[in-house]
């Protein structure tokens, strides 16, 4: 299964530009989905993240700490799990598990007779 190139974006786009094509291409060919690609990355990063050492501190020079990032790492998760945003590849008619969806309308105001 080749790896289209709004496929491609939106991955990159979720990603980063930095994450290699070649790998994306072998996960899409064995997952099938972008959006199980993207999940299968960022598990791999938050587990690597969870690996070292959440804190670096140099009392008087430097502290460093990497709980933000795993949240947010934790809260892209939740989103695409939920189908948020939508994927390229998305089947037609998938919509959010949360079952939302957005509908725009016109409203015609009117001024009402006065008494």
């Amino acid at each position: 299964m080749a790896l289209a190139a709004t496929v491609q974006a939106w991955l990159l786009a979720q990603l980063g530009t930095t994450t290699p094509l070649a790998d994306l291409e072998t996960r899409y060919t064995r997952l099938g989905t972008a959006r199980a690609v993207a999940i299968e990355v960022l598990y791999e990063r938050k587990a690597a993240l969870i690996q070292q050492p959440t804190s670096v501190q140099v009392p008087g020079v430097v502290g460093v700490t990497f709980t933000e990032n795993i949240r947010a790492i934790e809260r892209q998760i939740a989103l695409l799990e939920a189908g948020e945003p939508p994927a390229p590849d998305d089947p037609p008619g998938t919509e959010s598990n949360t079952g939302d969806t957005v509908q725009l309308g016109v409203f015609r105001l009117a001024e009402r007779p006065r008494r």
